[in-house]
């Protein structure tokens, strides 16, 4: 049984470069949400291309094992095939995460500083790894995780889609079969930059529902953003149960 709520705000910019999209097909379902980069219509048109994408690839393909890395390989191909159109080089990027889930397991990847969080009984079992030079940092164990929010180099990514790839840039989860209680949140950085782990496993057991689940959060985002330029930001929640 999965059950969701979603949104994509503007914050304090003129424009939202972030896209969030889902499609539910037979007994499985795939999320997609992404972070354009680039500025002046190129970033929201990115973020807008690689989600579109992804969804038209579950479409075709439904519950296809091999479907993350097809949405991703699928995504990377438009946008520099779009790019190559209207003859951009550096601008048009964008980060992206995907959510499948078919009638036995989950599986997610990313490219980039967009996250997804997997929660179990009301607990954070994982969350994806940024592809950026404070999680680096922290991979080299310089900072910690809770410093990558202030970060002075936050913003930059090593790892995005759009830019010319010599290998897979994407990374793929195991699998992690259905069960009772599972959770997914899907966010931007402009989201999560702005909420703490803690927070997102209190409200989540406090939450009857999905979408309460979602309003809390974005409270607290909000909050701790008021006052500020705030980003774009973005989240999916998801619930899965089994029983």
């Amino acid at each position: 049984m999965i059950s969701y709520a979603m949104f994509s705000r503007t914050g304090g910019r003129e424009r939202n470069e972030d896209s969030v999209l889902m499609c539910e097909q037979g007994f499985g379902a795939a999320f997609a949400l992404a972070d354009g980069l680039g500025g002046h219509g190129k970033g929201d048109a990115a973020s807008s291309i690689v989600t579109d994408q992804a969804i038209r690839i579950f479409k075709k393909t439904g519950n296809d094992p091999d479907y993350l890395s097809h949405a991703f390989q699928s995504a990377q191909g438009r946008l520099m095939q779009k790019k190559e159109a209207m003859g951009i080089r550096e601008e048009m990027k964008s980060t992206m995460v995907l959510l499948q889930v078919t009638g036995e397991y989950a599986r997610w990847a990313h490219i980039g500083d967009s996250r997804l969080y997997y929660f179990k009984d009301f607990h954070i079992i994982d969350r994806t790894k940024d592809h950026s030079v404070p999680q680096m940092l922290v991979n080299a164990g310089q900072i910690t995780e809770n410093e990558i929010r202030r970060h002075a180099d936050r913003n930059k990514l090593l790892r995005v889609l759009g830019t010319p790839w010599e290998n897979s840039s994407y990374d793929v989860s195991e699998p992690v079969a259905l069960s009772e209680c599972q959770a997914f949140l899907l966010c931007t950085d402009g989201f999560w930059e702005l909420i703490r782990e803690k927070e997102m496993e209190k409200t989540l057991k406090q939450s009857r529902s999905v979408a309460q689940w979602l309003e809390k959060m974005e409270k607290i985002v909000l909050k701790r953003g008021a006052g500020s330029d705030m980003d774009n930001y973005s989240a999916i929640c998801v619930y899965v149960d089994k029983r």
